[in-house]
């Protein structure tokens, strides 16, 4: 036994160099090289911060159509929820009873003419006969008012032939605004109560559709901020109007929907502390209605130069956000950043970049801070070999 390990230890000591140099070669061989990242600079770019809120669609013009005359509803001249143009016949009540009031006007109005021709021819022979000592001065007296009585019944009957003739046209009801009519409220044969008191009947009620206003409230620290903002010439959102605004529906991604500020309130809400803003929007196709909810991007700032990078470059850590990027020696460093706006697929960084900065925009998850990575520049062909490929 002992001459058999005798001939073994040296075999085994012989071969103990040689078996370390393949445990040597297998472990570099085993090392992975450096992972392929996309790197690029952050794109300068003219830039607007925007606020946004949350508001609804109001109409320009909203009106209630009630009866101005009482009386039997002879005709209904539209079909619910349609479109309506300013004059359209919308309602209309029977006439007979108006037409006899005026033919009745008219004939006592013919009366008192007549009464008054008469008063002035006698006053006018009293003239003469008062002058000839034939009448006496209060008979003159009396001729004199027996014409001011008659001018006074002739334009009071004057005042009712206009009077009925205004029931007559207060009969038929029409659109007094092109825009949308809801349904009707009442149906022919109806009888409608009209006048000018609290009685009235209500029969519709019709809403302008194009344009259309876009109501919201913003708090009294961005009041403020456009205020002074718009005291230095800058084109900010305030009272004087005029400043572009997008608007987006709850069922769209994009502002795409361009109007214009008109209107900001003169008092700020005491219970909630914000103040009532409104835009002005084209609706040609009457997609917006009334009582829509939507929001809105007001500019919160002037133009400003901007850096931005593609938005799935930025990592979080926790509440923090960074970036990394690659030094000189190709190695990954965080940059911890304040971030901005998104502007399409950019997001724009207010802080912790410069434009020299080579940023890693692909395979970030691949590389981690202190590694060495293979920097890949955006748009350059992909090298070859499976390392190319990034996420």
């Amino acid at each position: 036994m002992r001459n058999v390990l005798t001939r073994v230890t040296p075999l085994f000591l012989a071969l103990a160099p040689v078996l370390a140099g393949c445990g040597e070669s297998g472990q570099k061989q085993a090392a992975p090289p450096p992972p392929t990242v996309t790197v690029a600079k952050p794109t300068k770019q003219k830039v607007v911060d925007y606020d946004e809120y949350v508001g609804r669609f109001i109409a320009v013009d909203s009106v209630e159509i009630r009866a101005r005359v009482s009386g039997y509803l002879e005709k209904v001249g539209f079909k619910d929820g349609q479109i309506v143009k300013q004059g359209d016949l919308l309602f209309a009540v029977d006439r007979r009873p108006f037409e006899a009031t005026l033919a009745q006007a008219r004939a006592n109005l013919s009366q008192a003419r007549a009464n008054l021709a008469f008063a002035t021819s006698d006053l006018a022979r009293a003239s003469q006969l008062v002058r000839d000592r034939t009448i006496t001065e209060q008979t003159f007296d009396q001729r004199t008012q027996a014409k001011s009585v008659a001018e006074a019944s002739v334009a009071a009957q004057e005042a009712a032939v206009r009077q009925a003739e205004l029931d007559i046209q207060f009969a038929e009801l029409k659109a007094p605004v092109t825009g949308r009519i809801g349904d009707r409220r009442v149906s022919e044969g109806n009888l409608v109560t009209g006048g000018t008191g609290g009685n009235t009947t209500l029969l519709a009620t019709v809403v302008s559709i194009d344009p259309i206003r876009f109501e919201f409230t913003f708090d009294e620290a961005s009041f403020l901020r456009y205020e002074r903002l718009s005291k230095d010439g800058k084109d900010i959102a305030s009272r004087g109007g005029g400043v572009e605004v997008n608007v987006k529906l709850i069922d769209e991604s994009d502002f795409t929907h361009k109007g214009k500020m008109d209107f900001v309130d003169n008092v700020i809400d005491r219970s909630s502390g914000t103040i009532r803003g409104r835009a002005l929007l084209a609706n040609a196709d009457g997609v917006f209605t009334p009582g829509m909810f939507g929001r809105v991007h007001v500019p919160g700032s002037p133009p400003y130069e901007a850096l931005l990078i593609p938005d799935g470059a930025i990592g979080s850590e926790q509440v923090r956000k960074y970036l990394l990027v690659i030094d000189n020696e190709n190695v990954a460093r965080t940059k911890y950043v304040t971030l901005g706006q998104l502007v399409g697929d950019l997001r724009v960084i207010k802080e912790g970049v410069t434009a020299d900065d080579r940023v890693i925009v692909n395979g970030l998850m691949r590389a981690r801070p202190g590694q060495k990575v293979t920097p890949q520049e955006q748009g350059a062909p992909p090298a070859a070999g499976p390392q190319a490929k990034t996420n």
